[in-house]
């Protein structure tokens, strides 16, 4: 019998696109009806960006604000999974995929229905999962699977190429020396990979090993300096977004921000993760590890 999937998502520059394209075309070719539905905002963000609109949506992304979305409706009233697709913006969910999550015609299909999480990320996804897991517990959704596919280059080598691509709307080569930003289009071919592991666990509706299988294909990784900056990163983000929308004048300091961001990938990073290689790090191993394993699963 075939099984009704629903792939829905927020993707501005249309990598994220590429990868569900690629994600479920296995499910396609196994003759599962799929049903895709991009959503868009009343107000489009713009991509490119500029800088001031990018840092502007910081708080308000930050502190889970939602905003208005052009209605859609769904062709099925009950899915046997859904594939929800998101970005990771400032740390945490996009804007969009926030207001998607309190969508009254989306909450309807969640309740009871297994999901998987896919994400296109520059490098830090998983201050953003988390909220969405907790969003989608609060759903009755049944989280079994999370793909997180992100650019593999250091991270400040990520933090320069994806302004390129966001202010210009350029996935080259910068200078003609830096690699390509975003997620590399060998990662993004092999998407299908996860798409074949996912149709037999459709098939029979036993969830129970997939997330563990999509491990072993490397389809969520957890690298530890990522993980300790993000920790920190999202909590002064916090602090940041909740001074910044009580200022009457937010400019000055979301141009601030920006300086701080900077100062804090540039010279704070390496010198906090040099002293947490030194003296934290070595002493705490069963703990990172037990960490790690957290992020990597799905409960």
């Amino acid at each position: 019998m075939n099984k009704k999937v629903l792939v829905i998502y927020y993707s501005q520059s249309g990598q994220l696109e590429e990868i569900l394209n690629n994600i479920v075309q296995p499910l396609k070719d196994s003759g599962n009806l799929v049903e895709q539905v991009r959503i868009q905002p009343a107000t489009a963000y713009p991509f490119p960006w500029n800088g001031e609109q990018f840092f502007s949506v910081m708080p308000d992304c930050v502190l889970d604000q939602t905003t208005q979305l052009i209605p859609f409706e769904l062709k099925e009233k009950k899915y046997d999974l859904i594939l929800l697709g998101y970005q990771a913006w400032f740390l945490s969910p996009s804007i969009p995929v926030n207001s998607l999550l309190e969508t009254k015609t989306f909450k309807d299909v969640l309740k009871g229905t297994p999901v998987i999480t896919v994400t296109g990320a520059r490098n830090m996804w998983i201050s953003a999962f988390e909220r969405i897991k907790k969003k989608l517990l609060l759903n009755e959704a049944k989280l079994v699977g999370n793909i997180a596919m992100f650019d593999k280059h250091p991270n400040f080598v990520s933090f320069i190429t994806i302004f390129q691509w966001m202010f210009k709307a350029r996935k080259e080569r910068y200078l003609g020396i830096f690699p390509k930003p975003g997620v590399s289009q060998e990662d993004i071919d092999n998407a299908t990979t996860f798409g074949d592991l996912i149709v037999p666990y459709l098939t029979n509706g036993n969830w129970e090993e997939l997330q563990k299988e999509l491990i072993q294909k490397k389809a969520i990784e957890v690298k530890y300096r990522l993980m300790y900056i993000e920790n920190t990163a999202s909590k002064l983000f916090l602090i940041w977004a909740n001074f910044i929308v009580k200022q009457k004048k937010r400019t000055f300091w979301l141009v601030l921000f920006k300086y701080y961001l900077l100062l804090a990938l540039f010279i704070a990073a390496p010198i906090i993760l040099t002293v947490d290689a030194i003296f934290i790090k070595p002493f705490s191993k069963k703990k990172i590890q037990k960490r790690i394993h957290y992020y990597l699963g799905v409960n």
